[in-house]
C-alpha cells in the first residue's frame, strides 16, 4: 500500500472514531472492554464521562465498584461472577456519585474466550437515568392519578372505534362494583346498569362505536346488594394521528350529590308544606333596589297569583286604610335605620274579606354592605278571632263568677292578686281595687289557720298541683266562718303555674254539725274501737285489750316486734293488725313459715338466689324480703330458723341490706320485721340453739298475746263470731247458741287456743240442723290440765271476782248510774266506755246493783 492510501484510510478511520465519539455522546452510551485474566479495563471517552472520571485515570475495578450504589452491589457482584463463567452481562444499577447525585446505567457485554482460555468481555454501558426518573415521574403521576379518581370518586373510560374494544381504569371498575383489572364488557356493563336505563346505555355504546359522537348525561346502576347508585357520563371523540378513532370520557359516582338534591328537594317540599299547614310565609327584600323575593304561601297571604311581582307598592295595595299610614311609617323606618321590623296589621282583600297579619323582618347585609330584609309574615286571622272569643268568653265567665254562691278569686303564679267576684268582694266588705292592694298573702287568713294556708301553698308551688284545704276567713264585720279553699293551677305548655283559681265553699253550716255529731257519738265510737277496732281480734277482755292498746303504740314505728304466745292465739292476726296501721299499710305483708321450709332452702326463700347458685337454681328468684320491700315481712316460727340464717337475718337487721344466695352485690333493705314464735327463745339461748344477739335485735318491742283460757269473757263474743261466720258460709240460719253449750265452752281450758274453739264451732255449724247451736261434749279434749296452768287460771279468776265486786259496789253507791259526776265511772275513776265494757264482760246486771 502506498502512502497516499495509507493516509486517506487513516483520515477516514478518525472520521468513523469521531462519528461513533459523537454518537455514543449523544445517546449517553459508553463502550468498554474487560480482560477478566489480567483485569485490565479500556473505556470510551463517553464511559469516562457517565462514570465522571477523568480520561487520564486509570481504571481499575475497584475504582468502578467505589462508583456502585451499595444496595446494588450485591447484583453487581452477581453479573461480574458471571463474566469469570464467561457468560454474558445484562443488568441494571446504580451509580452513588461523590456530590450525592445518583445515576441509572444499563450495562450489557458478551463475553468471549481466547484460544488460550482467557476471557474477555466486551460491552456497552448506558445511562438510562432521564428514562428512569421518567419512568418514577410516570407511575407516580399515575399513583396520583388512580388517587384523585378514587378521591373524587371518578373513572376514566375509552372505547377504540375500529376494534369496539373497552378499556377502564381501576376507580371506573370499582363505581361499577367490580374488581381492578377487571376486562370490561358490553355485557358486563349492562349487567350493573338499572333496567329502566338499559336501553339508554345501550344506544351511547352504538354510538360510541361510530365515533365522532359527545355524551353527556345521567344513569343509574343497580348493585348485587339492591342499592342504586347514580352516574354522570362524560365523552369525547378522538381522531389520533394514524387516523384511528377513540371515545374518551370519565364517569363519575354522584349518588352522594343526588342523595342530597332529592333531600332538598324533599325539604323544600315540606317547607312549603308546613308554612302552608301554618300560614306563615318568608320573604326576602333588597332595600337598595325594592327587589323582593315571596313564597308560596306568602302569595296566598296577600292574595295574588303566582305571575305577580313582589313588591312594596303590592303589600300596601292590600293593606287595610286604617292600617297603611302606620304601616309605612314602620317599613321607612324600618329602611332608613337598618333596624329589625315587627308589626301586626289588617288586609282588605279585593273579596272584602279582612285578614290579620304578623309580620317579623331581620335587617342584614349582603357581602358588599348592602341592606337586605329576610323574614316571615303569619296569618293570625284565626289566632285573632279566637283571641276575641276568648275575651268574650271571659267577659261572660266573670258575669257567671260574680253569681257563682261562692268565693271565687284569681291569683298569678306567686299569689299575686288578679280577680275576684263579686260574692267575695261583698262577704270582705272590700272594692276590687281595694282587694288588690290588700299586701299580705293571708291576711283573710284566721292567724290559727296562716301557717298551714302558706305552708300548702309552698308545697302547691314547687309540685304545680292543686290542692284543697280547710280554713276560716274573716268577715267584714270580724267574724270568721269556714271554708273550704280549692286551689287548681295553670301550666302553660313548659309546665309553668301561670294562674291560680281558687274557689272557697261555706262549710260554716256542716262543721257546726260535725262537731255535733262527734260529740254526739264520741261514746259510740270507743265503744266500737273496744269491741273491734282490729279486724278479726274479737273481744274486749282486759287481757285483750292490753294487747290491742300495745299495737296501736307500736303500729305507728317501724320498730321490730317480736310476738310471743301459745300456738293457736293469733299471732299473725296481731301482726296482721300492725301492718294495716302502719305507714306502710299500702304496701306488702309477706308472711313466711320459718319452721314449714326445709333448712336448706330457708335462706334462699329469704334473701333470693341468683342463677346457678346451687343446683336447680334455674334462674333468679326474689326473695321475700325484696317481694315485702317498703311494707313488712312477718316471720312466724323465727325460732325455728337455722344457725346459718340467724347470722344472716342478723346482718339484715343490723345493717339494713342483704346478698343474694350466690351473689356479690349488696341490696337494700327497706322492710319493717316482725317475728314471732311459741318457743321459749331464752331457754333456746341457753340451749345453744338461738343466737342471744338475734333476740335482742328481735325483742325489741315485745307484744305476748294471752291464750283463750287467760280471756274466759272473750268466748261468748268469739262464739257469737265464727257461728255466724260459718253458718253464712254454710247457708244456715242459727238464730241462738244453746246455753249449756255457751257454759261448757267456757269451762274448758282450750289447749289450742282460739284455733281449737275455731274448729269445734265450724265443725258443730256442719252437723247443726237447728237453729239452736250446741256442741257435743264428746269433741272437746279430755287431756288433764297442767296444774300450772290451774294455778293461773286460779288467779285469772279471783282477779275477775274482785274486780266484779268493786264495780257493783261503785253503782249501789251511784244508784246504777254509769255515767254523770255522780256515776259509777267517776267514782272509780274510768271511761264510760271502758266501765260499760267491764260490765258486759263481767255479767253485771246494772239494773240490780241498787237493790243488792
Amino acid at each position: 500500500m502506498d502512502v497516499t492510501d495509507h493516509g486517506l484510510l487513516t483520515r477516514e478511520l478518525r472520521r468513523r472514531e469521531s462519528y461513533l465519539a459523537e454518537a455514543q455522546r449523544l445517546s449517553h452510551t459508553g463502550s468498554f472492554g474487560w480482560r477478566v485474566s489480567s483485569g485490565e479495563i479500556f473505556w470510551s471517552d463517553e464511559t469516562f464521562r457517565i462514570f465522571e472520571f477523568a480520561p487520564s485515570s486509570k481504571v481499575s475495578m475497584p475504582m468502578i465498584l467505589e462508583r456502585v450504589h451499595p444496595q446494588d452491589m450485591p447484583s453487581v457482584e452477581m453479573a461480574m461472577a458471571a463474566a469469570t463463567r464467561a457468560e454474558g452481562i445484562d443488568l441494571e444499577c446504580r451509580l452513588l456519585m461523590p456530590d450525592g447525585k445518583i445515576k441509572y446505567l444499563h450495562v450489557v457485554g458478551k463475553a468471549e474466550s481466547g484460544e488460550t482460555g482467557s476471557i474477555e468481555v466486551i460491552g456497552a454501558v448506558m445511562d438510562v437515568t432521564t428514562r428512569k426518573l421518567t419512568e418514577i415521574e410516570l407511575r407516580r403521576s399515575k399513583v396520583h392519578l388512580a388517587d384523585a379518581q378514587r378521591l373524587s370518586r371518578t373513572g376514566s373510560v375509552g372505547m377504540e372505534v375500529s376494534t369496539k374494544r373497552i378499556f377502564w381504569s381501576e376507580e371506573a371498575a370499582r363505581i361499577y362494583g367490580y374488581a381492578p383489572g377487571t376486562e370490561p364488557t358490553p355485557d358486563l356493563i349492562l349487567q350493573r346498569v338499572h333496567p329502566d336505563d338499559v336501553q339508554l346505555l345501550k344506544s351511547v355504546l352504538e354510538r360510541a362505536g361510530q365515533a365522532g359522537s359527545d355524551f353527556n348525561f345521567e344513569h343509574r346502576l343497580l348493585m348485587p346488594d339492591g342499592s342504586i347508585k347514580h352516574i354522570l357520563n362524560l365523552a369525547h371523540g378522538l381522531r389520533e394521528g394514524d387516523g384511528n378513532e377513540e371515545s374518551v370520557g370519565a364517569i363519575m359516582d354522584i349518588t352522594e350529590r343526588k342523595v342530597a338534591e332529592d333531600a332538598i328537594r324533599r325539604s323544600e317540599a315540606y317547607l312549603a308544606e308546613a308554612q302552608k299547614l301554618s300560614h306563615t310565609g318568608s320573604f326576602g327584600c333588597k332595600a337598595s333596589s325594592g327587589e323582593m323575593f315571596w313564597s308560596e304561601e306568602t302569595f296566598r297571604i296577600f292574595g295574588y297569583d303566582r305571575d305577580a311581582k313582589p313588591a312594596v307598592e303590592a303589600i300596601l295595595k292590600r293593606v287595610h286604610p286604617d292600617d297603611k299610614a302606620m304601616v309605612q311609617g314602620q317599613i321607612s323606618h324600618a329602611t332608613s335605620q337598618g333596624k329589625d321590623c315587627n308589626l301586626e296589621y289588617r288586609l282588605l282583600l279585593p273579596d272584602d274579606s279582612v285578614k290579620y297579619v304578623h309580620v317579623v323582618a331581620h335587617a342584614m347585609k349582603d357581602k358588599a354592605g348592602n341592606l337586605e330584609f329576610v323574614g316571615a309574615v303569619t296569618d293570625i286571622t284565626e289566632r285573632k278571632a279566637a283571641e276575641e272569643r276568648i275575651r268574650r268568653q271571659e267577659a261572660e265567665l266573670r258575669q257567671m263568677l260574680d253569681f257563682a254562691p261562692q268565693l271565687i278569686a284569681v291569683f298569678g303564679p306567686n299569689r299575686e292578686r288578679l280577680h275576684i267576684n263579686r260574692i267575695a268582694l261583698d262577704y270582705l266588705g272590700l272594692s276590687l281595687e281595694e282587694w288588690r292592694q290588700t299586701p299580705h298573702p293571708g291576711a283573710f287568713v284566721h292567724p290559727d289557720d296562716r301557717p298551714r294556708d302558706l305552708d300548702y301553698f309552698d308545697r302547691a308551688v314547687s309540685t304545680g298541683s292543686s290542692y284543697e284545704l280547710e280554713l276560716r276567713l274573716r268577715k267584714f264585720d270580724g267574724s270568721y266562718r269556714w271554708f273550704l279553699a280549692r286551689s287548681n293551677p295553670v301550666l302553660d305548655d313548659k309546665g309553668n303555674v301561670v294562674r291560680w283559681y281558687v274557689a272557697s265553699t261555706d262549710i260554716e253550716d256542716r262543721k257546726r254539725a260535725e262537731e255535733r255529731l262527734q260529740q254526739e257519738n264520741v261514746a259510740l265510737r270507743e265503744e266500737i274501737n273496744k269491741a273491734s277496732m282490729f279486724e278479726e281480734i274479737v273481744g274486749t277482755s282486759p287481757a285483750l285489750q292490753a294487747v290491742l292498746s300495745r299495737i296501736s303504740k307500736v303500729a305507728p314505728s317501724d320498730s321490730t316486734v317480736l310476738i310471743t304466745g301459745e300456738t293457736g292465739t293469733g299471732k299473725e292476726l296481731v301482726a296482721r293488725a300492725i301492718h294495716r296501721r302502719s305507714h306502710r299499710a299500702s304496701r306488702a305483708f309477706v308472711s313466711v313459715n320459718c319452721a314449714a321450709i326445709p333448712r336448706d332452702l330457708i335462706a334462699s326463700e329469704l334473701f333470693g338466689h341468683e342463677r346457678g347458685a346451687f343446683t336447680g337454681a334455674t334462674q333468679q328468684r326474689l326473695g321475700r324480703f325484696e317481694l315485702a320491700n317498703g311494707g313488712t315481712l312477718f316471720l312466724d316460727e323465727v325460732g325455728e330458723l337455722p344457725a346459718e340464717t340467724q347470722i344472716a337475718l342478723l346482718r339484715v337487721l343490723q345493717e339494713y341490706e342483704f346478698e343474694r344466695v350466690g351473689g356479690t352485690r349488696r341490696i337494700r333493705a327497706d322492710v319493717r320485721v316482725i317475728a314471732a314464735t311459741n318457743r321459749d327463745l331464752p331457754g333456746a339461748i341457753r340451749a345453744g340453739s338461738f343466737r342471744s344477739d338475734l333476740f335482742y335485735r328481735l325483742h325489741v318491742f315485745p307484744i305476748e298475746i294471752p291464750s283463750l283460757r287467760e280471756r274466759r269473757a272473750d268466748i261468748p263474743l268469739l262464739v257469737e263470731y265464727f257461728v255466724d261466720r260459718y253458718a253464712r258460709k254454710a247457708g244456715k240460719n242459727i238464730k241462738r247458741v244453746n246455753k249449756k253449750t255457751l257454759e261448757l265452752l267456757q269451762s274448758y281450758p282450750w289447749p289450742g287456743n282460739i284455733r281449737e274453739l275455731q274448729n269445734v264451732i265450724e265443725r258443730s255449724v256442719i252437723v247443726c240442723e237447728t237453729e239452736n247451736f250446741s256442741v257435743d261434749k264428746s269433741w272437746l279434749s279430755q287431756q288433764p290440765r297442767d296444774t300450772r296452768l290451774g294455778c293461773k287460771l286460779h288467779f285469772s279468776q279471783m282477779l275477775a271476782a274482785t274486780e266484779k265486786e268493786v264495780i257493783e259496789e261503785a253503782l249501789r253507791e251511784s244508784q246504777g248510774r254509769v255515767f254523770g259526776p255522780s256515776g259509777a265511772a267517776a267514782k272509780l275513776g274510768l271511761a264510760r266506755s271502758t266501765l260499760e265494757s267491764k260490765i258486759r264482760s263481767l255479767n253485771i246486771n246494772k239494773k240490780h246493783s241498787p237493790l243488792e
